[in-house]
């Protein structure tokens, strides 16, 4: 099976090491999930680029052989409370690598894509990046290629990986940095599609403002009652272009928040969608290996089972009570995408969730059609 390094480093990121690091930090555990979803693929990108350097892949090399049979320690580090100690190795370790302007750029562009702050994002690329690189030094001491030529060798491979990981509209972040550059098409398809999500993000909630207006107008020579519920809805896409320039997860956030205040024919349709996107996206989060899928795939088919339910409850709406619908769901389907590829990419999962993962996400396309 091809290697995949975001997807060996996520895999020791437990859900258990997730919730220390976010005890650590003293943010929303799944807050610091999305963090961590964005800082990996960005740490790896910042060594891509140090192993394009002349000599860099042999300091890459070095500093993986040091790592090399440490991850035991750095989980102790983490469930034992002593993560303090893990954030100066690891800054250590960072600025051996990373130039400080490169490092900066990597802080604000996690501060900016979660609101974790500088500090906390500090912090927590501090704690990834001995993470990262003993996954690396591990992979790379059973393969027998720790050395500069492997080490060369292996991040090459890498570029579309770690370009596909970085969450949608956190490339753009960090498009002008340069750190990116060493991916090459990959870095710029990956900033791309953050483009597109928030073009989509923004045609949306332009269609249901001009559906609003027309709906509007028809109302006031006709008195309809479903106005009311309608209102709300457009409200809601309102409030979604206004954070489609914000990253995915805040996005996300805000859709569901006002999602749940919507009620069709005395049925909160907004609150079903949102509470099942909730579910899923929980469900996933906590999928680590084959084990953890198996766990959750009971989970994920009852949460499917719910939004076909809540389809049959759209689709007894009229053709423009469901184009405003979908406005709401559109924008938050990126997310949903990134979380089921991101678990689909760990090795042995998807022949265990790949047709529940496919339903839901049909079902979800459904709903906005």
């Amino acid at each position: 099976m091809a290697t995949n390094l975001v997807s060996l480093v996520m895999q020791f990121l437990t859900p258990d090491m997730v919730g220390r690091i976010a005890t650590t930090l003293g943010f929303d555990r799944n807050k610091v999930q999305s963090a961590i979803g964005g800082a990996v693929p960005a740490l790896l990108a910042a060594f891509n680029d140090v192993a394009a350097q002349p000599g860099g892949a042999q300091k890459l090399a070095d500093a993986a052989r040091l790592q090399t049979g440490s991850l035991g320690n750095l989980a102790h580090a983490l469930t034992a409370g002593e993560p303090s100690s893990l954030i100066d190795k690891g800054s250590q370790l960072l600025s051996l690598l990373v130039s400080g302007q490169n490092q900066n750029a990597l802080i604000g562009a996690i501060a900016k894509f979660t609101g974790l702050g500088q500090g906390a994002s500090g912090s927590l690329l501090g704690m990834l990046a001995p993470i990262v690189m003993g996954t690396i030094g591990k992979h790379q001491s059973a393969a027998g290629a720790l050395d500069a030529n492997g080490m060369a060798n292996l991040f090459a491979s890498q570029k579309d990986n770690i370009a596909a990981a970085l969450p949608s509209g956190f490339g753009s972040l960090l498009s002008g940095t340069g750190l990116l550059n060493s991916l090459g098409d990959a870095a710029r398809t990956a900033t791309a599609r953050g483009s597109e999500a928030t073009r989509a993000a923004t045609s949306a909630a332009r269609a249901v403002g001009e559906t609003s207006q027309r709906v509007a107008s028809r109302a006031a020579a006709t008195s309809s009652n479903w106005l009311y519920w309608l209102v709300p809805l457009a409200a809601a896409a309102a409030l979604l272009l206004y954070f489609a320039v914000r990253p995915t997860e805040q996005v996300v956030q805000q859709g569901m928040n006002q999602a749940q205040n919507l009620a069709v024919g005395g049925i909160d349709v907004g609150k079903q969608i949102s509470s099942s996107i909730a579910s899923a996206r929980t469900t996933l989060d906590g999928v680590s290996d084959v084990t953890s899928a198996q766990a959750a795939l009971p989970k994920l088919q009852e949460v499917t089972a719910q939004i076909a339910k809540t389809g049959g409850e759209v689709g007894e709406l009229t053709a423009e009570q469901r184009k405003a619908v979908a406005a709401v769901i559109n924008p938050l389907m990126p997310a949903v995408n990134q979380v089921c590829d991101k678990v689909l990419a760990i090795p042995g999962v998807a022949e265990v969730l790949k047709p529940s993962v496919d339903s839901l996400k049909a079902r979800l396309i459904a709903l906005t059609t």
